[in-house]
């Protein structure tokens, strides 16, 4: 039986939902607990509205790079969070994310899903200024969580900060005011032991 665009739209909302319960390494910044993707979305969102004077990509759509931050993560509900240092488990990550966005957003009305899929790929492909700018809030949010918690996570696996400077990369290209920030975070990481030098 076909689906109407209202019951197609209402399938896709219960769906995502269980983006609540997808757990990623990064912990709260008071660390209780692990983040789910769902709060480091709105996370990121929320970041990118209260940090955008600081991006220095040219004519910057922040309503697009708000819809990048919403929409990024929606395939790990079924390709699971990869942790950024896990070298084996980004190996397969693309298949995975993509077989997952061919069936996430394959539930909504077809004008829909192209849009949610444009959207995530564009983010994946970090080409446009707004795609670099989401990702340097992106890398920026868990750099912050990780400081708030002794490098919980970069403890847990064994990162060094050379894997951290690079993963924030991005940072130094889009909001170069806050790259200094980042330096120091880094540097205080190792001399705290969070990082591995």
């Amino acid at each position: 039986m076909h689906k109407t665009r209202f019951e197609q739209q209402l399938s896709f909302l219960i769906e995502v939902d269980k983006m609540k319960n997808v757990l990623r390494q990064t912990l709260l910044a008071d660390g209780s607990r692990q983040e789910t993707d769902a709060e480091h979305s709105w996370h990121f969102a929320l970041m990118s509205m209260v940090l955008y004077e600081y991006c220095t990509e040219p004519h910057v759509d922040l309503n697009q790079v708000i819809k990048m931050a919403l929409v990024h993560d929606l395939v790990e509900i079924y390709a699971g969070d990869t942790f950024a240092y896990d070298i084996q488990g980004n190996q397969d990550k693309a298949l995975r994310e993509k077989q997952a966005a061919d069936k996430l957003f394959g539930l909504l009305p077809e004008d829909q899903g192209m849009e949610y899929r444009k959207l995530w790929e564009e983010f994946d492909a970090m080409e446009t200024p707004e795609a670099r700018y989401a990702a340097s809030i992106d890398r920026l949010q868990p750099l912050i969580n990780n400081l708030l918690t002794q490098g919980h996570p970069w403890r847990k696996g064994h990162v060094t900060s050379s894997q951290v400077y690079q993963r924030m990369e991005p940072i130094r290209h889009s909001t170069p005011d806050l790259w200094p920030f980042v330096e120091e975070s880094i540097q205080d990481s190792v001399a705290k032991g969070y990082l591995q030098p």
